[in-house]
């Protein structure tokens, strides 16, 4: 235990950092070369954004749930839950419940009517260029927004494993860089469909991962969840912050409200991120790309059916690991909250205490898979939404080349990785989890309004779509610039400032509602351009049958 107790005083990492690292480019070095294999079929632009409609149902749910369980769900989740108790596991329930949103109200619908980008169904009957440009913003900022959370999840593993300190700027932005570069090489090389497989390949890593753990954390009890259980509230009497503050932990890890329940704003604020959960999903421009890269809406919908019970089982073990983790780590939240990377080291730190380096390694090797896969699939709907939405049909006018379009989508992704990089130097201690909720707020803000109101609403105009994207998103933001997320706290972003006149963490109460209010006001202020009651038609007949999408039946 030598090295868990150097690791405790902050001077060395946990584990053995050459055999991390090992483990670590034998995953990259096997990725790379299926994406280069990938690559070789990368001929048009229908190859490079949605992999030439050539993944099957299931194939796609596993490359679904590869994209979904983000660094956010393996570390964020789990370190919520071994600090927070049952408040850490809401997470895991909102973010499960947005599946169904997204089942019964966009997938197939979404496939049917679009070819690339979410841009192609908010454009189908509107003004194609304004349209098509607020949904590229949206989609890049969304991006943005993940992007800092797995550029984060990167900082904290590395802390943790190679012992940087929590305050080393350089040694972290290293890091974050490596990661980035990797990404960019993903996306540049093997577009969508190598990405895929990079996703298909995680999922099933991270599955086969999470489930040795829980079965091995539950084994150590019986496989008695109540002992368990049992044990964690024993092990964590209490836990202090870095700002001195101490909370009562014991049998309030089992009961509501220990994260959200202390005062009447904690729990709006819960409400708040509650809401953004559920509804993000289906606003996700990198979980929307998905659905185009099956050949029917019938493979999309198993799609979904695939990605649900994959993403279902997964959050389950993410329960065992986070309260396995306060249980069998010897100083529980305490040496959690403490240590190198925060709350984002639980899942590690519980992998090295039953396995020792070489579980820790393979363990590591898959968190950095996920960060990978993740952000390179963000990317490539970054980057399809800038090329597609902007330069082919905002600055093009819908006249360019294909070979354009794509080279224009690969130097995108070239910007959108050092972006990335930049800001996930800003917020690499941060919990992962809840960065993703903000990303969750913005997508729900400025999408699913706009998509929701574009398949179902036939008096839905072009200026209700652009004070929808554009007011969800403007008030989303600044919303979060002004919160106690950026400002205000030893916990936030830019912890010296003080400017959070917003009061809640996540502003999804207030930005949600609001982009429904303006895209029904904007619809009723832009009522005199007259709908086109034929382009309404046809996209209702084919956003129900798939009847004229490419490759389309009407399964």
């Amino acid at each position: 235990m030598s090295v868990l107790a150097q690791a405790q005083e902050g001077s060395a990492g946990v584990g053995s950092p050459l055999l991390n690292i090992s483990i670590f480019a034998a995953f990259v070095v096997v990725t790379l070369v299926v994406v280069f294999r990938a690559s070789r079929n990368n001929k048009t632009a229908s190859d490079y954004y949605a992999a030439g409609r050539s993944f099957t149902g299931p194939q796609n749910g596993v490359a679904i749930a590869g994209d979904y369980l983000s660094a956010a769900s393996f570390l964020g989740i789990a370190g919520a839950i071994a600090v927070n108790g049952y408040d850490g596991f809401l997470y895991s329930i909102g973010f499960l419940v947005a599946w169904l949103v997204a089942l019964l109200l966009v997938a197939e619908l979404l496939r049917n009517t679009g070819k690339f980008t979410m841009g192609d169904v908010l454009s189908f009957r509107m003004r194609q260029r304004p349209v098509r440009a607020a949904s590229a913003a949206s989609t890049l900022v969304v991006s943005f927004f993940y992007l800092l959370a797995q550029m984060a999840g990167a900082g904290a593993l590395i802390t943790l494993l190679l012992g940087i300190d929590n305050e080393n700027v350089l040694g972290q932005g290293i890091v974050i860089a490596i990661v980035g570069i990797l990404m960019i090489t993903y996306v540049l090389v093997g577009g969508m469909k190598g990405t895929t497989w990079v996703q298909i390949i995680k999922a099933t890593l991270l599955m086969i991962g999470a489930a040795v753990i829980t079965i091995w954390v539950l084994g150590i009890y019986g496989f008695n969840l109540s002992a368990l259980l049992g044990s964690a509230v024993e092990a964590n009497p209490s836990v202090t912050s870095a700002s001195g503050t101490t909370k009562e932990l014991g049998d309030n890890l089992l009961n509501p409200g220990l994260a959200y329940g202390a005062t009447a704003l904690s729990k709006i604020d819960f409400l708040s991120l509650g809401l953004a959960l559920v509804l993000g999903t289906a606003g996700l421009p990198h979980i929307l790309m998905r659905f185009y890269t099956v050949p029917t809406a019938k493979e999309a919908r198993r799609s979904v059916v695939w990605a649900i019970w994959l993403i279902g089982l997964f959050y389950l073990f993410s329960l065992v690991l986070g309260y396995g983790a306060a249980a069998l780590v010897p100083g529980g939240a305490q040496r959690i909250t403490e240590a190198p990377g925060g709350t984002n080291s639980a899942a590690p730190l519980l992998a090295f205490e039953l396995g020792g380096v070489v579980l820790l390694g393979i363990i590591s090797a898959i968190a950095f898979a996920t960060i990978l896969a993740v952000v390179a699939g963000l990317t490539i709907a970054a980057s399809a939404s800038f090329a597609h939405d902007l330069y082919a049909n905002v600055i093009k006018k819908g006249q360019t080349e294909p070979d354009a379009e794509v080279r224009v989508a690969r130097i995108t992704a070239v910007v959108v990785g050092i972006l990335a990089i930049a800001a996930g130097v800003l917020a690499r201690n941060q919990n992962i989890a809840f960065l993703v909720a903000l990303a969750f707020a913005v997508a729900a803000s400025a999408n699913l309004p706009t998509i929701l109101y574009s398949l179902f609403w036939k008096r839905f105009n072009t200026t209700g779509a652009l004070w929808s994207i554009y007011g969800g998103l403007a008030s989303c933001v600044l919303l979060i610039v002004f919160s106690p997320a950026v400002s205000g706290s030893a916990s936030s972003m830019i912890p010296g400032a003080d400017f959070d006149i917003f009061p809640l963490r996540n502003p999804g109460l207030v930005s949600i509602p609001l982009s429904f209010v303006l895209g029904v006001v904007g619809t009723y202020v832009g009522g005199r351009h007259p709908v086109e009651e034929g382009k309404y038609a046809e996209m209702e007949v084919r956003s129900l049958t798939g009847a004229g999408s490419e490759k389309a039946t009407s399964h």
